[in-house]
């Protein structure tokens, strides 16, 4: 039996417009919702375990378009609602039939499950419920510094939360899928050892399955479908999301790891015209969603996104919920930085990209946010929408020209070798000297939309059959091989191919200018059976599988070898060449390109079809005290051995090898020095340093 509840309210103020959401203080709680057109605004309350309706409140004030209440003796862990009494003449109207969730509520009573038959008519058992919460009390009393990673030491670890730990035999059972688990010691302990410094977790923000992809029996298992900017999701919680979120956090951070989130501002759960009210349709819907003329002549949504709707970004009342929701992840939460998805959209102002719109300007000017980490994702399917390296000096953007050019090229592809040259270097074609960072291109030869690293050389088409869409879904233009047989094999030939690929495209990643981008799960040898549009898979598709065997170890053995080499190099990881003067002090005396036989490179070799060999040289400026860095990086996309002629500065001098990737992992990897010649692998890539021995 339910224990009887007393009444909530024993005394209501008007209480005051702002902060929006509810705000706890030693007396009650202020409640303040924006809602311009409202006739009414009634908050309604339930019961904490079966959310029955327990009392409803007719907002008594309002200050502009803002609606507030203050209620005495309210404390934290009440479950509160809204409905919305508006005019029927009004455009996306509400009817009050309709709950809505606050959309300032820091923590929502449960996920969100889309039910047709739940929504239909009275919504209150489908819409989860805002609880009463104060953050600020959530967290432990002395939270761990944040670290400082230097903006050429950071290499990003890209991780769904259950993905990362639903696996994991080390993890409790209770708390696989949870922030919990993600803060378990042995995630934490394989995340530092393989040597990333950010983890950048897919939305962590509340989200909402889609209609259709629940009517077929799936979910969005990738969250990128939100309900709300500020409240952790509940799929993620145990007990309490909001402490649970927090301590996840603290426990990156004492371990010296930055935590990215990927954020979800282009779109959101309402979709379309058709689309369920659940939130901003019911409150503020002629400024939440971006509207054009259609040829008939209606207002219709903008779908820039892909999913029904697209954020009205550029008006003020998103602009401040957005820019509120940012600060409130880092100075509460306190997470390091944001990904954010499909971020032209941040840029349409209202239509047209921008580089100067408000909301971008807005970001760029927030006390707050000036030391977090920025990555757009610098495009939506919109007019005009690609935007790569239209964003500021301050912002990382994703380069999917990398991805292409790198996975051509260790294809084999002719004629990929000029632009796979231009990404080694930081693609200053797209990002140029003077105006942006060296380390400006968020590289990447795997996301999590598109093929892992396994697949990526196991399959040359996509399987995403269990997605029930017949295989139409997803990127189709993957520039992936199989090397002989589509998928699974036990031919040992084709197994050795398919490793020495991976770590030429891993090595390749790594030791390219610019922020490598780690697909999580790739060390690990993870696959998802070719699909590669998997956001509707919970389950071992997409899951991590921690069992390693001796090919699986000697993969994740060799990716710690290559991060370690990279963030023992000033250069390899941030070159500044004389000609940059984005800031003061070049790091980079020498860059030269060489053809196998040690002859320089002219314009006329770049674009032969057949040159697949190369050697990039890169030497540092002399410093005081210690060697001058010099390194030699020598590729080898064809199909033969082919015979380097390396450059010898003095008699003594020779280069010492430091990565060949025709060894499966480092403990092969023999200790060797040469001077003259060097006989690669066919399909490889080996580095070099160089030493001076005095006689």
């Amino acid at each position: 039996m339910n224990s009887v509840v007393q009444p909530l309210v024993e005394e209501v103020d008007v209480g005051e417009p702002y902060p929006l959401g509810a705000t706890l203080t030693p007396q009650g709680c202020n409640f303040a919702v924006q809602c311009p057109d409202a006739r009414a605004v009634v908050l309604c309350f339930f019961h904490p375990d079966t959310e029955e309706a327990l009392e409803e409140i007719v907002m008594p004030a309002k200050t502009g378009d803002v609606w507030h209440v203050f209620i005495k003796g309210l404390t934290a862990g009440e479950l509160y609602g809204y409905r919305v009494e508006r005019g029927e003449e009004n455009l996306l109207t509400a009817p009050t039939d309709k709950l809505l969730i606050d959309p300032y509520a820091k923590m929502l009573s449960r996920a969100m499950h889309w039910n047709e038959r739940q929504y239909k008519g009275d919504s209150q058992f489908m819409v989860a419920k805002a609880v009463v919460v104060d953050p600020t009390a959530c967290a432990s009393e002395q939270r761990p510094p944040k670290p400082a990673i230097k903006r050429h030491q950071r290499i990003v670890y890209e991780a769904h939360l259950k993905g990362l730990t639903q696996l994991h035999p080390d993890v409790p059972e209770a708390q696989r899928g949870k922030f919990n688990g993600a803060a378990h010691e042995k995630i934490i302990k394989h995340l530092t050892g393989l040597g990333v410094t950010s983890v950048q977790f897919m939305p962590l923000a509340a989200f909402m399955p889609e209609p259709y992809i629940t009517q077929k029996g799936l979910t969005n298992y990738w969250g990128y479908n939100p309900v709300n900017y500020f409240a952790p999701e509940p799929r993620y919680s145990q007990k309490h999301a909001v402490k649970e979120c927090m301590n996840m956090v603290d426990a990156y951070h004492a371990a010296g790891l930055e935590v990215i989130l990927d954020v979800v501002f282009n779109h959101t759960a309402e979709g379309g015209k058709d689309g369920p009210v659940l939130s901003f349709k019911g409150f503020f819907p002629h400024q939440s969603y971006l509207m054009e003329q259609a040829a008939s002549g209606k207002l219709v949504y903008s779908n820039h996104s892909g999913c029904g709707n697209t954020v009205y970004s550029a008006h003020p009342i998103m602009t401040t919920l957005i820019m509120d929701a940012l600060r409130y992840w880092v100075s509460v939460i306190g997470v390091d930085g944001f990904r954010f998805d499909l971020a032209a959209s941040l840029g349409r102002d209202p239509q047209q990209f921008s580089p100067f719109s408000g909301l971008l300007r807005a970001i760029l000017q927030d006390p707050v946010l000036k030391r977090c980490v920025l990555i757009a994702e610098p495009w939506d399917i919109g007019p005009g929408g690609y935007q790569l390296g239209a964003f500021g000096a301050r912002w990382l953007e994703c380069n999917d020209k990398f991805r292409d050019s790198v996975r051509a090229f260790w294809r084999g592809d002719a004629g990929s070798t000029a632009d796979f040259a231009t990404r080694l270097m930081g693609s200053r074609d797209i990002f140029p000297k003077q105006y942006r960072h060296i380390n400006t291109s968020v590289n990447n030869v795997t996301y999590h939309d598109g093929f892992t690293l396994q697949d990526l050389v196991s399959y040359a088409e996509r399987h995403n059959l269990a997605n029930g869409e017949e295989n139409r879904d997803g990127h189709g233009h993957n520039l992936s091989a199989n090397y002989g047989v589509e998928g699974d094999t036990q031919d040992k030939n084709i197994l050795a191919v398919r490793e020495q690929q991976k770590r030429n495209l891993f090595a390749t990643l790594l030791l390219s200018q610019g922020t490598p981008h780690v697909l999580g799960g790739d060390e690990l040898s993870r696959t998802q059976k070719g699909n590669n549009n998997a956001y509707c898979q919970d389950n071992e598709i997409s899951w991590f599988d921690w069992r390693l065997d001796k090919r699986k170890q000697d993969f994740l053995a060799y990716c710690k070898h290559v991060i370690a080499l990279r963030q023992t190099s000033s250069l390899l990881n941030s070159a500044f060449l004389p000609d940059d003067p984005f800031q003061l002090h070049a790091n980079v005396s020498m860059v030269n390109w060489y053809k196998p036989d040690g002859s320089d490179k002219e314009s006329a070799d770049w674009q032969a079809e057949n040159n697949k060999a190369f050697a990039l040289e890169i030497r540092g400026v002399p410093q005081s005290n210690e060697e001058t860095e010099h390194w030699l990086l020598c590729f080898n996309a064809s199909d033969s051995e082919v015979t380097f002629n390396t450059p010898l500065l003095t008699p003594t001098g020779g280069w010492s090898l430091k990565l060949d990737t025709r060894y499966r992992c480092p403990a092969e990897q023999p200790n060797i020095r040469i001077q003259h010649l060097f006989l690669q692998a066919r399909r490889s890539l080996a580095v070099f340093r160089y030493t001076d021995f005095p006689r």
